[in-house]
């Protein structure tokens, strides 16, 4: 049996082609030639403020389930990061101009929401060593990505330090499974979940990911 450290690093290698797509995305692309400027980005803002809210919940309801002390504890400072991410989208929103009646109004899109919705069905029926292994495998995409449109505003759209503190924070995410997940992980391996449950958690959140940009591009070209 592998340990956590061995296992991610595998998934990681099964999973290049998936990652290729969403790090070379041509949504960063256009954001980066300039092609999307305030207004579009406000289905960026629109999608987020239905998956973190989401994601909060979910997350507070998967700690609520939790035995173990390390797992409550990992799951803890994940749900922190999300609550101050949501304050920093928030700062967007205003920077884009979106009043509270436009982002309530705005209408998420099925694709855009899928990562959401798994995370959901992974938190309520998922093992702990499931979720840290998948969101740990997503956030170092994710940061990646959040790094390069968080240097794409400031240099197209004219966006200060504060403005992009939403895709900075994120993009600070270390790019390897910190030690608390591989203590999570390692705990379900020993406790029995299989392998096998561990790579798909993490090959459909990553699937979702695309999904994710793939969804937002193609309403920004539409």
């Amino acid at each position: 049996m592998p340990d956590a450290k061995a296992l991610i690093e595998k998934i990681g290698r099964d999973l290049q082609p998936l990652e290729k797509k969403i790090r070379d995305h041509p949504y960063l692309h256009a954001m980066e030639e300039g092609k999307i400027n305030r207004e579009d980005l406000k289905i960026f803002v629109g999608e987020q403020l239905s998956i973190i809210p989401g994601d909060l919940k979910s997350i507070a309801f998967l700690i609520s389930r939790l035995d173990r002390r390390e797992s409550q504890d990992f799951f803890r400072f994940v749900l922190q990061g999300e609550a101050a991410a949501l304050d920093a989208l928030l700062t967007l929103g205003n920077a884009l101009g979106m009043e509270p009646r436009e982002r309530i109004a705005y209408e998420p899109k099925p694709g855009a929401q899928a990562y959401s919705a798994y995370l959901a069905w992974l938190c309520m029926f998922g093992a702990d060593a499931e979720i840290a292994a998948a969101l740990s495998v997503n956030f170092a995409a994710w940061g990646a990505n959040c790094g390069r449109m968080g240097r794409a505003l400031k240099a197209r759209l004219g966006f200060n330090d504060e403005e992009i503190t939403f895709f900075t924070k994120f993009a600070e995410a270390p790019s390897d499974p910190s030690p608390e997940a591989l203590v999570v992980i390692d705990a379900g391996l020993e406790a029995g979940v299989p392998e096998r449950r561990i790579a798909r958690a993490c090959r459909m959140l990553q699937g979702y990911e695309l999904m994710f940009w793939d969804t937002v591009y193609e309403a920004f070209r539409a």
